[in-house]
Formats: C-alpha cells, sequence, structure tokens
C-alpha cells in the first residue's frame, strides 16, 4: 500500500490494483489533474472536502472512476448520475480493496448550526494495512485499526478531543489530516500533544511523496 497525503483532507490510497482518491476539497490543488483514478470518494459536503469547482472536472478526467459520497453531497456537487449516494455501515467493494462506512453525522460546530452527515472510510485489503479516514467525525471509530488520519484542527475540534479520538482508535501509526488551518508551529504543537499523551506514532507526510506504511 502507499499512500500520498495531497493536503488537507484529500489522500490518495494505492493499492497493486487500486487508485483511490479520497475528499478533494478546495483547501489543496495537488490533487487536480489526477488520472487513471478506480473511485472517488467524499466524507461530506464541506468545500474543503468536496471542491464544487475543480471536482467535476476531476471526474470528467476520469470517466470510469467510481464514485461514492456522503448522500448529501450530491445534492450540493454536479456529480455523475450514477453516484453511489453513502450512509453509514455500508461495504464498497473495490476489487481486492474494501471499504467500510462508519458515522454518519459531521462533528458539532455550534449548537445553533444543525448537524450534517459524514461516513468515515475504512479500507482494508488482504496483506495491507488497515487505514481509517474520518472526515470531521471524532466520535467513530473501528476496531484494529493500522493507520489512523487524524483530524488536526477545525472549527469544530478542540486538542482534547482530537487526543481522545487517537487513543480511542488506538493505531499503532498515523498522520495529521484537515491541517489547512494550522501554519507550522500549530502543527507541531497538535503533534507534540498527541506524541506525548497516546501511542501513535506520526509521520509528516506533508511534502505529498508518496509513503508506504
Amino acid at each position: 500500500m502507499q499512500i500520498t497525503h495531497l493536503g488537507h483532507s484529500c489522500v490518495l490510497i494505492e493499492t497493486a490494483d487500486q487508485r483511490v482518491l479520497v475528499d478533494p476539497g478546495d483547501f489543496s490543488t495537488a490533487w487536480r489533474g489526477l488520472t487513471d483514478l478506480d473511485a472517488v470518494l467524499v466524507t461530506h459536503q464541506h468545500p474543503d472536502h468536496a471542491d464544487p469547482t475543480h471536482l467535476p472536472e476531476l471526474l470528467a478526467d476520469n470517466p470510469r472512476a467510481m464514485v461514492a459520497v456522503e448522500h448529501t453531497v450530491a445534492d450540493i456537487v454536479d456529480l455523475p448520475d450514477d453516484v453511489r449516494r453513502l450512509g453509514p455501515d455500508e461495504i464498497i467493494d473495490l476489487g481486492s480493496l474494501q471499504v467500510n462506512t462508519i458515522g454518519g453525522q459531521h462533528a458539532v460546530i455550534h449548537r445553533d448550526y444543525p448537524r450534517i452527515g459524514n461516513v468515515g472510510f475504512v479500507f482494508r485489503s488482504e496483506g495491507e494495512p488497515s487505514v481509517l479516514h474520518p472526515g470531521d467525525c471524532l466520535d467513530a471509530v473501528s476496531e484494529g485499526i493500522d493507520i489512523a488520519l487524524i483530524p488536526a484542527f477545525g472549527p469544530w475540534s478542540a486538542t482534547r478531543e482530537t487526543i481522545d479520538f487517537t487513543r480511542q482508535v488506538g493505531a499503532p501509526q498515523g498522520f495529521l489530516i484537515h491541517e489547512g488551518l494550522l501554519n507550522d508551529r500549530g502543527h507541531a504543537l497538535i503533534v507534540r500533544h498527541i506524541t506525548a499523551l497516546t501511542r501513535t506514532t506520526l509521520v509528516d507526510v506533508r511534502d505529498t511523496r508518496p509513503w508506504q506504511p
């Protein structure tokens, strides 16, 4: 398996026969122009996870890619007619790679905002490490995760919640996502807290070079 962090919450997960892009949002640009994708997955409707301007262009360049999104995304972003609308507890079968959806709701930003949908993705492939991409949800986890993608900062998060999420997942390794609002000092601060208070070893993948766990 090879994982490439393409900025903020966007990652490219590659196995021997699958190239899967997750959350191509407007806080990052490194995913634009990608081709030969087998699937594009989106956790929820916010534009930093589903770029309404450039995501349709990406899909036009990858006409054979399976598109599966949290069910409300297709109401907001121009997506193909055969898009798969997702809820929690579903299975996406990509041949040798299986993706399970977990969660269901976005984290609370403020009590006066209605909560929107959010599905996290658990990637499993025989002989490969399991990977959790939670989107913007910290209250749904899965057992047996080897690599956790950990949301570092957002208008809905506190450091204590990030630490507790990391502890609950209990993955041996991971890296920070949703870091688009952090400068280098802020990123280093979150890394320091997670390293001090959890058993998860963090790797720095911000250079967008492929990482092989």
